[in-house]
């Protein structure tokens, strides 16, 4: 497809933008990758980034293959890189952001705010409501995720200002996971991934980060609240409790192995995150062919090739990843492999 200033609009190859952070990885990114130049140390690989790491820009952005940025790419042409109804709704910014997290150690307990909170306290029109996709989990792994029952503001308060770490983590649901389980996880509510988990992150495009707990880890404690005063950034805190059927609300559909998976799309994410982003599971039988879209192709499992309206096929194969721009139009995988599809909510 070449209706767009006159460019040939194909899926871009991403080559791994991997990052230090406060927690340390494993390995996990580089052997997913299979790109021996990944520092085995970095945690991050942030993928189709347009926006920058809190309060260290430009660190985080996304170059592509001419080493050009991303977000200047789709700030000059936003709809074909979006489609008409994105720009419609967010303009020539980014929504969407998808990374790859590899858990060496616990993460700390923490919030990211939700939109009505990051729009009224730091100026943005998102949050960072994100969901997990489990590729790999060491065994007994677990995370944290949300009050198990209601917490008072002074409670809280005190927990933090005390980091009473074991406090505050045993008044968390601890869920067991394991590779193939989705979990979302709303604005405000309080998590920490446990070690040992390379995770497939998708959430709305910002960094912010509220930290509950920063005894024990590099974090520097003037730095934990984005800036803002503890009792503000505390009130963007979910105290309530989320148990039962409404905890079991934030699982999603089990990624499934190639070997057991059904050909075909399968939505992965629970309803509540259709406000914010998607992500399908894509098998090809034989061949599958994706209707036009802004979207981020992360290659699981198996071999095969991907072509569009434009240009040769390429090979693909697990540890790949592909940015697909709207004006690529519709893109074909063939062969025996399984993709995770992610994309912004329009």
């Amino acid at each position: 497809m070449t209706d767009h200033g006159g460019e040939t609009w194909r899926p871009i190859p991403l080559a791994p933008n991997t990052l230090k952070s406060f927690y340390p990885g494993a390995g996990r990114i580089r052997a997913f990758r299979g790109q021996q130049g990944v520092d085995p140390g970095h945690s991050e690989d942030w993928i189709a980034s347009t926006t920058s790491r809190f309060g260290a820009a430009p660190l985080g952005l996304t170059r592509l293959p001419d080493g050009s940025l991303l977000a200047d790419r789709v700030a000059a042409d936003p709809t074909s890189w979006f489609g008409p109804q994105y720009t419609a709704r967010y303009g020539a910014r980014g929504a969407l952001l998808v990374k790859l997290l590899d858990a060496g150690g616990r993460l700390p307990l923490h919030i990211h705010p939700d939109r009505a909170f990051a729009s009224e306290h730091l100026g943005s029109d998102f949050g960072k409501t994100e969901a997990w996709l489990v590729l790999h989990a060491e065994p007994g792994a677990a995370a944290h995720l949300a009050f198990s029952r209601d917490v008072t503001a002074a409670e809280l308060s005190g927990w933090v200002t005390r980091q009473d770490t074991a406090a505050l983590l045993a008044t968390c649901n601890r869920i067991p996971v394991q590779a193939g389980d989705v979990v979302f996880c709303p604005g405000g509510v309080p998590h920490a991934i446990g070690e040992g988990m390379l995770i497939l992150e998708i959430q709305e495009m910002s960094d912010f980060s509220i930290m509950l707990e920063w005894a024990g880890f590099p974090l520097d404690p003037g730095a934990v609240f984005l800036g803002l005063d503890s009792d503000i950034a505390l009130g963007a805190v979910r105290r309530q409790g989320i148990t039962g059927d409404r905890l079991k609300a934030l699982q999603g559909q089990c990624i499934r192995t190639l070997a057991a998976g059904t050909p075909g799309c399968t939505a992965l994410l629970p309803p509540a995150a259709a406000g914010f982003f998607g992500a399908d599971q894509v098998i090809p039988d034989g061949e599958l062919r994706l209707d036009p879209r802004f979207s981020v192709l992360v290659v699981n499992e198996g071999q095969g090739t991907l072509e569009c309206d434009s240009g040769e096929p390429v090979n693909v194969a697990a540890g790949q990843v592909y940015l697909v721009p709207y004006a690529a139009g519709g893109v074909t995988l063939h062969g025996t492999l399984s993709a995770i599809r992610c994309y912004p909510a329009v």
